[in-house]
């Protein structure tokens, strides 16, 4: 049987460079944990995620560390010795009773060193050396020559998390150090080196099919493999001379895996267990909780182009989903509970799908695991982004080496949907100016994404799809972002052009899109202690990572809302201008759910606080725009959009049971007053499918654009459409009563409007940072009222719901202008 010793404990830190003053010799470290990390708990840095300091740690990625542990052993003869990393980061020489056993250029893979002829009785002295990335990065530039990358440092040019050097939303934290769990493993006769694992569907039945390869030392005799999973269970005898084995096991009608939005996460236990014959003593184990469905990207050519289409249990779907970063700039940070709150926030807000986008980290375990409990799917990326990357040695092996780990280890997941070669690469070379950099001849990535990855996922799980890039059109003769092939990114709204051009695309599938927007005031206030707070101001500027993006942020309000005078003022309006643009953009692009088939935004959460396209902030607390998500993503959504020279109220439907209900509207003026009105009985819009219905033309022909309003209604879902951008709309200062009642656990908040008020939000955190309000950007016609459900441990009174700074609309940036 296997021993495993965890190696967690008793670790200290070292810095390489001796001229560096106000160090101590040597500091406690934590393993799993990162340098970073062990110089703020021994308070010898000032926190990078506060005012300015980022600049100050900016020392620490560009000198070595070591970390020193000294554990005990007893080793014994006849057995395998042997260290096992889950991850280091990322340049590192591993010693052990000062010999040297291996070196390390990967973050993204394990590694495993046998050391029974160096481990001794007692005590042993174990030295993890990490070399500075910068370091060995020029080295490399220098071996490689010069490759075009987006974002500062040698992140193409090392296997090391990209974005660890900055993004456009992070800060460069270059950080280094034992970043998951270590152990010393020992072990006689056999393991199981690898194991593939997959579960599928044959017919009405589930298939989990099993490959494993085998290690062997000393007595060669022979074993068997035996897997049970849901009372079925096979044995298969593995010969003396045998090093792999491979069984099928089928299980009578099992219980569907669905994401969350359709059904139930049935999870099976597959438990495997390799037995010694001889003895009968168990040798090594596997365990890993399955889920059965059937899964397929289509891609296949159509009257639009080509189709992006995922079909899952042959049903395809329409995804609803965000763009997932790594969750915190030092990842040991990011727990199991972290995860699942997080994951938990994407499921509330009806996403149904996270990509895992390229510059960040393949995530440990619990991700996937709480993404297969939860319904998540999950569209993984190969860690490629934003740049071009050499094919030659040492770096192509490394890249196979740690698919090779990570497709192995994530490939039983039911909840992984993808495969993704990379995140804007083959874009970045076709139109970003990189063809006449690159000379000829040089590798750059194509090679990965057009042949090594996709042989290496055919070889290793070849029952799920892969695809080359986002955007990719599915041929390098079709331009790699077009509208009518793959999957798409829209850019130029947001970079370049307002939101409203975000109608000019019907992609077939949108794998990222976004608009910008500052933290929750909250987290600001707790990173930021500028005096006065400014957008403008050192601290705010600083965590703005994005080129000009304050000024993009000013830019995008044209048209729409006032140019904002005051903090607060700017922090509402670019929020709500935020939440406007992507619902704008969603709501567009599920009205043609007959051409396009997924919207994933850019991005759901952040890791360090930041204005940034994020809809969940680095503290976990909720934007507008999650509020705008959860409603644009609604399963039964209710939108209205021009088509031809009119307008239509679309019904959508991602539930299972169709739709049928009386839909009515009315054409008003801002004060109630009733213009036109219309009644059908009923609109009938069947499951997965996108229901127009076109609007009579005495509701879309206003009298006075201005100071009118569509709303249409349809069961207890409802849209408004509007004749003029905000900035014309003939807006009164907010009117308004507030009731607030005690509830367990927080208070409702019960407005009733006097006036007419446009996108209501109750902003819970000025109130109290930990509370969390339900429900944002509610519009409301005079006389009707909304309850707001705040969930707070503190004390909450009428006087305390103060207009224009806890409770917020449209009315107060417009009224008067």
């Amino acid at each position: 049987m296997i021993e495993k010793t965890a190696l967690n404990s008793g670790w200290t830190l070292t810095c390489n460079d001796t001229g560096r003053s106000g160090l101590p010799a040597a500091i406690l470290a934590t393993v799993p944990g990162c340098v970073h990390l062990d110089l703020l708990a021994n308070r010898l840095i000032p926190d990078p995620y506060i005012d300015v300091n980022e600049i100050a740690n900016d020392w620490i990625g560009k000198t070595d560390w070591t970390y020193r542990c000294s554990f005990e052993a007893r080793p014994r003869d006849g057995r395998v010795w042997e260290l096992v990393f889950d991850g280091l980061d990322t340049i590192a020489v591993i010693s052990l009773n000062g010999e040297e056993i291996g070196r390390t250029f990967n973050m993204h893979r394990s590694y495993r060193f046998d050391v029974s002829a160096l481990l001794k009785v007692g005590q042993n002295d174990l030295t993890v050396t990490f070399r500075s990335a910068y370091a060995y990065g020029a080295e490399m530039e220098k071996h490689y020559g010069y490759r075009p990358n987006n974002y500062p440092g040698p992140g193409n040019l090392i296997r090391k998390m990209a974005c660890n050097f900055g993004w456009d939303w992070g800060p460069t934290l270059v950080t280094a150090g034992l970043w998951k769990p270590l152990r010393l493993e020992s072990w006689d006769r056999a393991r199981l080196a690898e194991t593939r694992v997959s579960a599928s569907l044959a017919g009405g039945d589930g298939l989990v099919k099993v490959q494993a390869r085998l290690s062997r030392h000393g007595d060669r005799g022979p074993c068997r493999l035996v897997a049970e999973i849901g009372g079925v269970t096979k044995t298969v005898a593995i010969g003396a001379d045998e090093d792999a084995v491979s069984l099928e096991l089928r299980l009578p009608a099992p219980q569907l895996w669905w994401p969350h939005h359709l059904g139930a996460q049935p999870l099976y236990p597959l438990t495997l267990k390799l037995i010694d014959e001889a003895s009968g003593g168990l040798l090594d184990s596997f365990q890993r909780d399955l889920g059965f469905r059937s899964l397929r990207l289509d891609t296949a050519a159509d009257e639009h182009g080509s189709a992006f289409t995922f079909v899952i249990n042959d049903v395809p779907l329409f995804i609803c989903g965000a763009n997932w970063i790594p969750d915190d700039c030092f990842p040991p940070r990011v727990t199991a509970e972290r995860y699942a709150a997080r994951i938990e926030e994407a499921k509330a807000a009806n996403i149904h799908l996270l990509r895992v986008w390229g510059g960040g980290i393949f995530e440990t375990d619990e991700f996937y695991q709480a993404c297969d409990r939860m319904g998540m799917l999950v569209w993984q990326d190969f860690l490629f982004a934003c740049a071009a990357y050499p094919e030659e040695e040492p770096l192509r092996s490394e890249v196979e080496a740690e698919v090779r780990d990570n497709v192995v280890r994530l490939m039983p997941h039911a909840s992984l949907v993808l495969w993704n070669g990379n995140n804007e690469n083959i874009w970045g070379f076709d139109e970003w100016g990189w063809r006449p950099i690159i000379k000829a001849g040089e590798s750059w990535g194509l090679g990965y994404y057009l042949e090594l990855l996709p042989k290496l996922c055919g070889e290793l799980d070849p029952d799920r799809p892969y695809y080359p890039g986002s955007p990719y059109s599915g041929s390098m003769e079709i331009e790699p972002n077009a509208d009518a092939h793959g999957c798409k990114h829209i850019w130029d709204v947001w970079n370049d052009v307002g939101y409203e051009v975000y109608r000019n695309y019907i992609p077939r599938f949108c794998s990222e899109f976004g608009w910008q927007a500052p933290a929750a005031w909250a987290t600001i206030a707790e990173s930021v202690h500028d005096a006065p707070l400014t957008p403008q101001s050192n601290g705010v500027f600083h965590h703005q990572k994005a080129t000009q993006g304050n000024d993009k942020l000013i830019r995008g309000l044209a048209g729409h809302l006032p140019e904002p005078q005051t903090m607060d003022d700017w922090h509402f309006a670019t929020q709500l201008n935020q939440a406007r643009a992507i619902r704008f953009g969603v709501e567009h692009m599920r009205s043609h759910r007959d051409i396009c088939k997924g919207a994933v935004v850019w991005q759901f959460n952040d890791c360090w606080p930041v204005t940034s396209w994020a809809a969940l902030d680095s503290a976990g607390r909720r934007k507008p725009l999650w509020y705008a998500l959860k409603a644009a993503y609604d399963p039964r959504l209710l939108t209205i959009q021009p088509r031809g020279d009119g307008l239509a109220a679309v019904a959508v439907n991602e539930r299972t049971l169709f739709w049928r209900a009386k839909i009515a509207g009315k054409r008003l003026k801002l004060d109630g007053t009733v213009l036109a009105e219309f009644e059908f009985w009923r609109l009938l819009c069947d499951r997965f499918e996108a229901k127009e219905f076109p609007l009579p033309g005495d509701i879309v022909t206003p009298d006075l654009p201005k100071n009118e309003v569509v709303v249409v209604e349809m069961l207890d879902r409802r849209a408004f459409h509007y004749f003029v951008e905000d900035i014309d709309l003939a807006l009164q200062a907010p009117r308004l009563a507030v009731d607030v009642s005690g509830i367990d656990g927080g208070y409702e908040v019960k407005v009733t409007a006097q006036n007419f008020l446009k996108d209501l939000c109750l902003m819970a955190d000025r109130l109290d940072p930990d509370a969390v309000v339900d429900s944002m950007l509610v519009t409301l016609l005079p006389g009707e009222s909304h309850v707001f459900v705040v969930r707070t441990a503190e004390v909450i009174r009428a006087e305390d719901i103060t207009v224009g700074t806890v409770l917020r609309s449209v009315n107060d940036l417009v009224a008067g202008n």
